[in-house]
C-alpha cells in the first residue's frame, strides 16, 4: 500500500489457480497494485487481475521508447499501447518481501531508488561504486549521503552497459555528485571492474563477499567489528578460490576470513552454474573418499552416461574445475539429487525449487560436521550429501529432504557464528548474499542466532543479492578513505 508500490513477495493463504507459466515451482507470488494512472485505469475497467512482465528479453534491459520497444519486442508482444510521455529514466519493478516483520528490499528500483542512503562513515570524497556483474546497481556518495541507482540486470552484453553508464550519467547530473574515488569488484572480468579500471582517479578494490556484508553493517550503522555471513552463488576470493560459503570477522574497513564452506570442483566453471546436475557431479566425484559414490547410483544412471564419465575425469585430473567454497552450489546440487532441477532457467532455479519442496515442513536436521584447517572453520557437506541420498534410498519424502537441508544449513550456519563470537568477543551478526533470499533459511537464522544470545541483522533497504554490492562497495570506501586522514 506505500506509494511506492512494489512487488511483494507473499505466500498464498489457499489454493490458488494459476496458469502452469505463472510462477513455475516459486514458493510465493509477486503481487502488486497499480502504482501509476494508467494501470488504475486499464484495472478500474477490466476488474480482473493482470498477469504482467518487464517490456524486455530476458536479460536485456527494459525498453524505454516506442521505437526500441517495436524493434526488440515486436515478435513477441500483440500489440502496443503507446504513450506521449517520454520516460526519463529506465526504472523496473522494485520486489521487496517482509522478512521477521519486517520489509526487505529484493530489487531496489521503481518507487525506492535514488531515495538517498545513509552511509555510517561519511565520504571525504566524492565517489562512485560500480557494483558486480550480475543484478547490477552503482552507488554515487558524497560526506554521508549515498545513492543506489536503479537495478540494471546482468553486465553482460553491450546493450545492459548502455543501460549502466546512461542511468549513471543521468544520476550524477541529478544529484550533482562528480566522482573522484571509484569503487568495485576484485574480478577482473566483471565488465564493472573493468569500466572502472578505465576512469581516472583513485580506485579502491572491495572483495564481493566483504561488501556483501558491508551493506547490511552500514545500512544498520553498524562501525565496530561484526561476524559477517556471506552466502551466494560465486565471488572471487583471496586464495584464488570461488568463495560463496563464508564466515569473516569485519568492519567497514577490513576483514578475516574465518570460516567457510567445504570446497568442490565446480566442472566446466559457468556450465555447473547453468546445470545443477553437473554441480551435483561436481560433489560425487569431487568426495575424496568416494563414499557418495555407491549411495548416488539411481542418480548416475538418471543422468547421460556420457555426461558422468567425462565430468570424472574432469574432476580427478583438476581440468576446468576450481574449486568453490559456494553455499549457493550446495544447494543447486541437493535441488539436482533430489530431481528437483537439472537444468536452471533462472538465477537459482534450484534454490528455489527446494525452498518450494521444503514448505513448513519440520523435521530433524540431516547429518553435519564442522572441522578445523588451516585456522578455518570448515563445514563438510559431505555428511549432509550422504544423509540426503541415504533418505532418498529410505523413500523419505522430497519434502521431508529439503526442509531437512534447510534446517541443516540454519543449524551449521548458528553454530559458526556462535564459535567465531566466543573467540572474537563479538555478537553483531550480519547475513547478506544471495542465499538469503531465501525466506524459510533467512527466518531460521535470525530466530537461532537471537536463540544462541547473538544479535543478527539483515539487509532491508538495499538487496541481500548482487543488487546491493554498490552500497557495500561504497561504504567500505568512505571507511578507508576516512582512515586514510
Amino acid at each position: 500500500m506505500s506509494v511506492a508500490r512494489p512487488v511483494v513477495l507473499l505466500r498464498p493463504s489457499g489454493p490458488v489457480r494459476l496458469a502452469a507459466g505463472v510462477g513455475p515451482a516459486a514458493p510465493r507470488l509477486g503481487l502488486f497494485l497499480p502504482g501509476a494512472p494508467l494501470h488504475h485505469l486499464l484495472l478500474a475497467d477490466l476488474g480482473l487481475p493482470l498477469v504482467v512482465t518487464s517490456g524486455n528479453r530476458a536479460e536485456e534491459p527494459i525498453a524505454i521508447d516506442d521505437t526500441a520497444a517495436m524493434d526488440q519486442l515486436g515478435a513477441i508482444a500483440d500489440g502496443f499501447l503507446r504513450h506521449d510521455r517520454a520516460i526519463r529514466s529506465r526504472y523496473d519493478d522494485s520486489v521487496t518481501r517482509v522478512v521477521a516483520g519486517r520489509p526487505s528490499i529484493i530489487r531496489r528500483a521503481r518507487g525506492y531508488s535514488p531515495e538517498p542512503l545513509r552511509l555510517p562513515v561519511p565520504s571525504a570524497q566524492p565517489l562512485l561504486a560500480v557494483g558486480a556483474q550480475l543484478k547490477h546497481t552503482f552507488t554515487l556518495a558524497y560526506d554521508d549521503v549515498a545513492f543506489v541507482g536503479p537495478h540494471t540486470g546482468d553486465l553482460e552484453q553491450q546493450a545492459t552497459m548502455d543501460a549502466f553508464t546512461g542511468n549513471l550519467a543521468h544520476l550524477s547530473r541529478v544529484v550533482g555528485i562528480e566522482p573522484r574515488v571509484v569503487a568495485h569488484d576484485l574480478h577482473p572480468g566483471y565488465l564493472s571492474t573493468q569500466y572502472a579500471a578505465r576512469l581516472p582517479g583513485r580506485r579502491i578494490g572491495v572483495q564481493h563477499h566483504h561488501a556483501h556484508v558491508a551493506s547490511c553493517a552500514a545500512e544498520h550503522g553498524i562501525t565496530e567489528p561484526f561476524v559477517g555471513v556471506a552466502y551466494d552463488g560465486l565471488g572471487f576470493g583471496d586464495d584464488g578460490t570461488l568463495w560463496g560459503g563464508e564466515v569473516f570477522v569485519a568492519d567497514l574497513t577490513s576483514y578475516q576470513r574465518v570460516a567457510r564452506f567445504g570446497h568442490a570442483p565446480l566442472p566446466g566453471g559457468a556450465a555447473a552454474v547453468r546445470r545443477p546436475a553437473r554441480m551435483a557431479l561436481g560433489y560425487l566425484f569431487g568426495d575424496p573418499d568416494g563414499g557418495l559414490l555407491p549411495v548416488a547410483e539411481p542418480f548416475l544412471r538418471r543422468l547421460p552416461e556420457r555426461e558422468v564419465t567425462t565430468i570424472a575425469r574432469m574432476v580427478a585430473r583438476g581440468v576446468n574445475s576450481p574449486l568453490t567454497s559456494s553455499a549457493g552450489r550446495l544447494f543447486d546440487a541437493v535441488g539436482a539429487l533430489l530431481g528437483l532441477c537439472d537444468d536452471a532457467t533462472y538465477e537459482g532455479h534450484a534454490a528455489v525449487a527446494l525452498e518450494h519442496a521444503a514448505g513448513q515442513t519440520h523435521v530433524p536436521p540431516l547429518p553435519w560436521r564442522i572441522a578445523e584447517y588451516d585456522g578455518l572453520l570448515v563445514y563438510d557437506p559431505i555428511p549432509t550429501l550422504r544423509g540426503v541420498l541415504e533418505a532418498l534410498r529410505d523413500n523419505a519424502s522430497i519434502q521431508q529432504i529439503a526442509a531437512g537441508f534447510h534446517n541443516t544449513i540454519a543449524d551449521v550456519t548458528v553454530e559458526l557464528c556462535a564459535r567465531t563470537a566466543q573467540r572474537h568477543g563479538v555478537r553483531t551478526v550480519c547475513l547478506s548474499g544471495g542465499v538469503m533470499q531465501n525466506q524459510r533459511l533467512a527466518t531460521a537464522l535470525l530466530s537461532g542466532l537471537a536463540a544462541a544470545g547473538l544479535h543478527p541483522l539483515i539487509n532491508v533497504n538495499v538487496p541481500v543479492n548482487d543488487g546491493g554490492i554498490s552500497y557495500g562497495q561504497a561504504a567500505v570506501a568512505a571507511a578507508r578513505l576516512r582512515g586514510d586522514e
